[in-house]
């Protein structure tokens, strides 16, 4: 065993076991720990928005190269502490309204290119797919997949006969697809504490190496 002489180490390696302790229940172990990550994560994110963002990007055209358009963004975003006043908290409507509807009119296209379009694409049997026998089947067992679960979401006439069938189809590959992202995401989880459990056993008591 070779422990680590570094504070920082041993300071990182206590706070994980603070966070640890969870798992015996709800303690001031844990909420300092917690607190003290989430009052980290905010003024970390507050310095990066303003030297990366709100610096560069307002202050620096609006006061030193004057550009009086900039102006309106400012007010904008002082609208959002109306928040804070609750007889003009309504006030903060008119921002908001801005910031969804460009991120509509950005985010929609994006996400049917990405989302749909490719989708599509995907699932289309294409000629390079044709050509080989073990991505044929999986191109076919992916278009099957496809409009099975769109018919399963399909609700302008009654599902009974053979599109209760398919629909029933859709059900079982949207069963696999929530299961699959499911593990994926307990993959990672454990990914996180196995890295965890080695910064303990290898960076800390140099059990490990």
């Amino acid at each position: 065993m070779n422990i680590s002489p570094e504070i920082w180490t041993w300071l990182s390696a206590l706070l994980t076991l603070f966070i640890f302790s969870f798992l015996y229940g709800d303690n001031p172990l844990y909420r300092f720990a917690e607190h003290l990550y989430v009052g980290v994560s905010v003024g970390y994110t507050i310095a990066i928005t303003w030297h990366n963002f709100f610096y560069p990007d307002l202050i620096v055209p609006l006061f030193k190269e004057g550009k009086v358009i900039y102006i309106i963004p400012l007010l904008l975003g002082v609208l959002y502490l109306s928040i804070f006043f609750p007889k003009v908290s309504w006030l903060m409507r008119i921002p908001m309204g801005f910031v969804l509807g460009y991120g509509s009119g950005v985010a929609i296209p994006a996400i049917l290119q990405a989302n749909v379009i490719k989708q599509i694409q995907g699932s289309l049997l294409t000629p390079a797919i044709l050509q080989r026998t073990d991505l044929l089947l999986w191109g076919i067992i992916s278009l099957i997949g496809v409009i099975s679960t769109i018919i399963y979401f399909f609700f302008s006439w009654e599902q009974r006969g053979a599109i209760k069938s398919i629909a029933g189809l859709g059900i079982i590959f949207l069963m696999v697809g929530f299961g699959a992202s499911f593990g994926y995401t307990v993959m990672a989880r454990v990914s996180l504490l196995l890295g965890r459990v080695q910064f303990l056993l290898r960076d800390w008591l140099g059990v490990i190496r």
